[in-house]
């Protein structure tokens, strides 16, 4: 498999090249020449095969005659200890990504992406620093999935005051080989300050850096496997029980008689709360590659760039503002580039519906479900809820499944939540990372200050 720049399809570069240079030479980002399909066998299999099965058939053809089979299958099975359990909630599915270390759906990129890392620089003696821009989980993910990895070094980038107290403690408490770096501006801000540092000769000449963001294809791939895994389920007609960790108010909640049942044999529609389109760009690619996906709804909050595009035709990037979804508080999507570099407007308005909802509807929203479902929602997961809510009219009939991609663990936003709901059950890695002391260093909007951290 060969990989090209957005910008620029006349040179291809391998797998490890794309992975461990993050962002292309002139700007763009990596994207693969196909999107493999899967075999028939695969793809009819989806119902049944494990989730570690459908891992390696997923990752695979993008790695082929780079990382061998063993070592593919070794990667995947240590990476994902954790399931991603799809649960019936009143009148549609939950697929819950938050049952890993750092209780978001980014460990399932960047635990792979640490693995595979460590695997192709195998040998060498120079130093690699990944530099990463977070508005929220990406950091954390990171941070946790690098920590501790010989020869990796990590600095993570946030807005300072827009992630919460749990996060701030993910990206910063960890110290050793995680440097974080409190930036005085948004999440926009961070993200261009790390795409000039990338940019800067002096700085490549210094040392090999990468990236971790959605932006480097080795960590958006693997996120393409929990689509597919969930599709396959709902195709069949099968749900899971909840898991430890699954946030029901009382296990008599998760217990009780859902409300809807949806009839298998049908697609399914993925409602997907969307910031920096790393996570829907995987879906993407989860369809394109054969899974039985209908289509998606992008649901943002205030920060519509996206919904505004697939509306009216024109792509308007615009600063981010700050809202309680804060992972998604995004004005300039880093993926948008993916998703036009390899879909046309009418393709992405075929099979992708944009929504955006509001602080209050999010609110809303999770003082309802908890109230009728018994059921905790985190704010960014609310917006998905929300977001098919208000497109119900125009979505699938309610025979047909729909999935909201549940982002993360609402305890980790529980100053937003509790309010609404009171206590939410704690899991047990977010009651160790709450005992850690966040320690960053403060910088402001100035490329220069962010070299100086650097060199």
């Amino acid at each position: 498999m060969r990989y090209y720049s957005t910008r620029n399809k006349a040179e291809g570069v391998s797998f490890a090249r794309a992975a461990l240079t993050g962002l292309a030479p002139d700007g763009g980002l990596f994207v693969p020449e196909v999107i493999p399909p899967y075999p028939e066998s695969v793809r009819s299999s989806l119902g049944t095969m494990d989730f570690h099965d459908i891992a390696f058939e997923t990752v695979k053809p993008y790695v082929h005659g780079e990382i061998p089979d063993p070592v593919l299958e070794d990667m995947v099975h240590a990476a994902y200890p954790f399931a991603a359990p799809l649960v019936p909630v009143g009148d549609r599915l939950v697929l819950e990504l938050f049952h890993g270390p750092t209780a978001a759906f980014k460990d399932f990129g960047a635990r792979f992406m640490a693995r595979a890392f460590a695997y192709l620089r195998r040998g060498e003696e120079k130093p690699l620093h990944i530099l990463v821009a977070t508005s929220g989980d990406t950091g954390g993910a990171v941070a946790a999935g690098f920590y501790g990895v010989e020869g990796i070094g990590v600095t993570v980038l946030y807005p300072k005051g827009r992630v919460s107290p749990l996060q701030e403690r993910q990206i910063a408490g960890l110290g050793g080989n995680i440097k974080a770096v409190a930036v005085e501006g948004s999440f926009d801000d961070c993200q261009r300050l790390v795409k000039t540092a990338f940019s800067d000769q002096d700085l490549q000449k210094k040392q090999a850096l990468s990236s971790a963001n959605s932006i480097n294809i080795s960590r958006l791939i693997p996120q393409s496997i929990y689509y597919a895994a969930a599709a396959g389920k709902a195709l069949a007609g099968k749900t899971d029980l909840p898991h430890e960790g699954s946030p029901w108010a009382s296990p008599g909640a998760a217990a009780s008689p859902r409300t809807w049942a949806f009839k298998p044999g049908q697609p399914i529609t993925f409602c997907v709360p969307s910031g920096n389109f790393g996570n829907l760009t995987a879906g993407l690619y989860a369809m394109k590659m054969g899974a039985p996906i209908r289509g998606f709804i992008a649901a943002t909050n205030v920060n519509k760039t996206v919904p505004d595009y697939l509306a009216s035709g024109l792509y308007q990037p615009r600063p981010s503002q700050a809202t309680i979804s804060n992972a998604m508080d995004v004005g300039a999507p880093s993926n948008f580039e993916r998703m036009i570099a390899q879909w046309s407007l009418e393709e992405l308005q075929r099979i992708l519906q944009g929504v955006w909802v509001s602080d209050e509807a999010t609110r809303r929203i999770i003082q309802q479900v908890h109230h009728t479902q018994g059921y905790f929602l985190d704010p960014h997961t609310a917006v998905a809820w929300q977001g098919f809510d208000q497109l119900r009219g125009s979505a699938p009939s309610c025979t047909d499944p729909v999935g909201i991609l549940a982002t993360a663990h609402p305890a980790k936003f529980a100053e937003i939540v509790e309010p609404l709901t009171g206590p939410v059950p704690v899991p047990v890695s977010l009651k160790q990372v709450m005992e850690r002391k966040p320690l960053a260093q403060i910088i402001p909007v100035d490329i220069s200050a962010l070299l100086e951290v650097l060199c």
